[in-house]
């Protein structure tokens, strides 16, 4: 290589570095910063409130009432509940076929099992028959406490924590995995609380967990 061609090379090597570093120092100057990132207010969770017509009950294989199907706006819509757990599906089987309805709930997950039929929902209550409240076996509540154990859904994945305090906080499989609760975390929850069975403290539907969304961000 000649002179004039290695002068050449040099120079061209040199302005490929400085447009490199340039580059970078716009990349990290434009990129979020952790603690920006770590601050991000959480998604929020939307509760739905629908009208309509009931038509029917949902069951399980086991003949527990999972939920129920009503009309609105000339379709049809299912809202889903806990089939193992008797308060979730408290007064829906007093319905009657006709009634008018009001409930609110959360769409649900897509289902890895395919595309449902119709809209589906995951109950939070049944608001109104005919025009009339229905009075809610639990309340809304605030719980707070260290946690001491998880507890375990029947097939064995835990499925919440327990405080300190008695409360129970369910969060479901896929919540708690998404919170990363360990032993001995201090825990704020935010939900609907009903007394445990037994008496020594009560068990919260947890919708917030230290601030934090328990479902899924939707979209």
């Amino acid at each position: 290589m000649n002179t004039h061609s290695a002068a050449t090379a040099t120079a061209n090597a040199r302005s490929d570095t400085e447009a490199k570093v340039k580059a970078n120092e716009k990349a990290k100057a434009e990129a979020p910063a952790k603690d920006d990132v770590k601050k991000a207010a959480p998604a929020e969770i939307d509760v739905w409130s629908v009208e309509g017509t009931f038509q029917h009950l949902v069951y399980s294989p086991k003949g527990t009432v999972e939920g129920l199907v009503i009309e609105t706006d000339g379709a049809p819509a299912q809202f889903v509940c806990d089939g193992h757990d008797p308060a979730a599906s408290a007064g829906l089987d007093k319905l009657k076929a006709g009634q008018a309805v009001v409930l609110e709930g959360t769409v649900a997950e897509p289902s890895p099992k395919g595309k449902p039929a119709h809209e589906v929902y995951q109950l939070e209550r049944l608001v109104s028959v005919d025009g009339k409240p229905v009075a809610p076996d639990h309340k809304p509540a605030d719980v707070s406490g260290t946690v001491v154990r998880f507890n375990y859904a029947k097939h064995g994945a835990p499925n919440g924590v327990v405080l300190d305090s008695g409360d129970f906080v369910h969060t479901k499989p896929d919540g708690l995995e998404r919170l990363g609760l360990k032993l001995g975390d201090t825990v704020k929850a935010e939900g609907d609380a009903r007394p445990l069975a037994g008496g020594a403290g009560r068990v919260v539907e947890a919708r917030t967990v230290n601030g934090k969304p328990v479902a899924a961000p939707r979209g």
